[in-house]
C-alpha cells in the first residue's frame, strides 16, 4: 500500500521537519501491522513529496489471531481477504504510528507551519470503498478537499467485468496537516466499512482525539461514527454522547429536558468498581484487561494500591502502557501496576493473594469447552477474596433493532448466556470452590428480558 503526501510552497521541504522524517533518509519502520518504508521521492525547494509504502506479509498476517478482526480461528476470512494489498485500517494504523507526533500538531522547529492550513496533494491507492460511487466524495469535500475517484476495474484486460470496490484517491486542498493526517486515519476504515483488529471500548476515545475540529460538523457524522466503531450500539451512542454541544440547535424547555443516557460501557466499569469498593479491594488484577479502560479508572482510586492486568495479546499490553502513560506518570502511580502477558486459563503464581479479581466481559470471548480451565485457574489456584465477573444477557438482545435474530453483540463471542444460565454456571463455581454468590443487574431492566449486562460478586466463605 502507497500513501504519497505533497507540499508546495516555500522551503517545501520543510515537510520533514511536520512529519520528524528526514527528507534526506530512507528508513524503515516496524509497526504492529507490517513494516513502513518512508523516503522523498520529490524534495525540491517548491515542493516535496513523502511517501509511506507498507509491507504486509499475507502469511503472517493469517497466523497471527490479534490481526483477525474478530473472525473466528476456522475462517476463510482470515486466509482470503484483501487487507495485505489495499489501504484500510492497516495503513491508518500505520500512518498513526509512524506520525504520531504530527497527528498531534507539535511542531517545535516550525510552530506557525504546523498551525497553518497549507496546500497539501495526498494520493491513497486501492482504497476499498463500500457505500457506492460518490462515498469519498462525501466523506471529504466538506472538509475542504478536491477529490478525484479513479474506478479500478475488476479486470483490466476486460472492462466488460466491469469496476471494483477499489479506488485510487487523489486529495487536493489547504488544510492543516495534522488535520489531514487525522481525517486520512479515520476516514481510511470508515470507507472500507471493516477493522483488521477488534474493536474494543478504548476505540470511542480514538475517534473523539482524531475527529477533533472536524467531525462534529459533519454532515456524515452519524455515518462515520457508526463505522468507525463498528456498528457497536454502546460505543456509538457514547461518542454521540461525548461530541460538542451544538450551541446553535434549539433548547428544550425545563419540562422536555431529558436526563443524559450514560452508555452501557461506562455504566458496567461503575457497576465494576462499585462493587470493588464494596468488598474494600485494595489489590486488583484485571484479568482480560484489553488496552486498559478499567485499569484507568482504578488508578485514578487511590484506595486500590495494587492493580494488575492481564491479557494474552502483547500488543493490547503495549496499547494499555500507552493509553495509561506509565513512561509519563509519576514513579509513586508507575509502581502501583503491573502488566502481565498470560491468561485467564493459565495457573499464574503472581495472581494469587490478591483482593479482587475482575472478569469484565471477558467469559464470552472463551470457546465453551475453556471454561473448565478458567474456573481452575481463577476461583481454584489464584483464589482471590472476591472476583466480579460480567458478561452480556443475551435475553436483552432482542431489544437491540439492529442486532439480527440469533446475531450475537460481537463477532469474537462464542456464546451468549441467558440470566438463567449465568447464574446456573456461578452458583456451580462458586460452590465448587467455596464462595458466595451474589447477583446483580446492570443498565436498564426491561420486564421480560432482564438488564442488558448481569453481574456476579463472588465473595469467598
Amino acid at each position: 500500500m502507497l500513501v504519497t503526501i505533497t507540499y508546495t510552497g516555500p522551503a517545501a521541504t520543510d515537510l520533514g521537519y511536520l512529519l520528524h522524517k528526514h527528507p534526506g533518509k530512507v528508513q524503515a519502520f516496524d509497526t504492529s501491522v507490517g513494516t513502513a518504508h518512508v523516503f522523498y521521492p520529490e524534495k525540491e525547494a517548491a515542493r516535496c513529496t513523502v511517501a509511506m509504502l507498507l509491507e504486509i506479509d499475507a502469511l503472517a498476517l493469517a497466523r497471527n489471531k490479534h490481526l483477525r478482526g474478530g473472525s473466528g480461528a476456522d475462517s476463510l476470512d482470515n486466509y482470503v481477504n484483501d487487507r495485505p494489498y489495499a489501504s484500510s485500517s492497516m495503513t491508518a494504523v500505520a500512518l498513526g504510528q509512524l506520525f504520531r507526533t504530527a497527528m498531534t500538531g507539535r511542531c517545535d522547529s516550525r510552530p506557525e507551519l504546523a498551525a497553518s492550513a497549507i496546500p497539501l496533494e495526498i494520493a491513497l491507492t486501492a482504497v476499498p470503498v463500500k457505500g457506492g460511487s460518490g462515498l469519498a466524495q462525501r466523506l471529504f469535500e466538506p472538509l475542504g478537499w478536491n477529490v478525484a475517484e479513479e474506478s479500478i476495474p475488476l479486470d483490466p484486460q476486460d472492462p466488460g467485468w466491469g469496476a471494483s470496490d477499489y479506488v485510487n484517491l487523489q486529495l487536493r486542498g489547504t488544510v492543516r496537516l495534522a488535520a489531514a493526517l487525522r481525517q486520512i486515519y479515520v476516514l481510511l476504515p470508515v470507507m472500507d466499512d471493516s477493522k483488521h483488529y477488534w474493536v474494543g471500548d478504548d476505540e470511542v476515545a480514538k475517534l473523539l482525539r482524531a475527529g477533533e475540529g472536524w467531525l462534529n460538523d459533519h454532515p456524515e457524522r452519524e455515518l462515520i461514527t457508526r463505522r468507525y466503531l463498528a456498528h457497536q450500539r454502546d460505543m456509538v451512542d457514547a461518542a454521540t454522547e461525548a461530541f460538542p454541544v451544538n450551541h446553535d440547535a434549539a433548547v428544550p424547555s425545563d419540562g422536555d429536558a431529558e436526563a443524559p443516557i450514560v452508555p452501557l460501557h461506562r455504566l458496567r466499569a461503575d457497576a465494576v468498581m462499585a462493587a470493588l469498593k464494596e468488598v474494600g479491594a485494595h489489590s486488583v488484577a484485571d484479568l482480560g484487561c484489553g488496552e486498559g479502560a478499567l485499569i484507568k479508572r482504578l488508578l485514578g482510586d487511590s484506595a486500590f494500591e495494587e492493580i494488575i492486568g492481564t491479557d494474552v495479546s502483547a500488543r493490547a499490553l503495549a496499547n494499555a502502557a500507552q493509553r495509561l502513560r506509565l513512561d509519563e506518570v509519576s514513579e509513586r502511580h508507575r509502581d502501583r501496576v503491573r502488566l502481565l502477558h498470560s491468561s485467564v486459563t493459565y495457573l499464574d503464581d503472581r495472581l494469587r493473594g490478591l483482593d479482587a479479581a475482575v472478569l469484565m466481559e471477558v467469559v464470552e470471548h472463551l470457546d465453551p469447552e475453556r471454561l473448565p480451565a478458567l474456573e481452575q485457574s481463577v476461583f481454584g489456584y489464584s483464589r482471590p477474596q472476591t472476583v466480579v465477573v460480567t458478561t452480556p444477557n443475551v435475553e436483552y438482545n432482542v431489544l437491540y433493532p439492529r442486532l439480527g435474530a440469533g446475531q450475537r453483540r460481537h463477532p469474537d463471542h462464542r456464546f451468549e448466556w441467558t440470566r438463567h444460565e449465568f447464574q446456573a454456571w456461578a452458583s456451580s463455581v462458586g460452590a465448587t470452590h467455596g464462595y458466595d454468590v451474589d447477583f446483580r443487574t446492570v443498565g436498564d431492566v426491561d420486564p421480560e428480558a432482564g438488564s442488558p449486562t448481569q453481574l456476579a460478586l463472588f465473595r469467598r466463605g
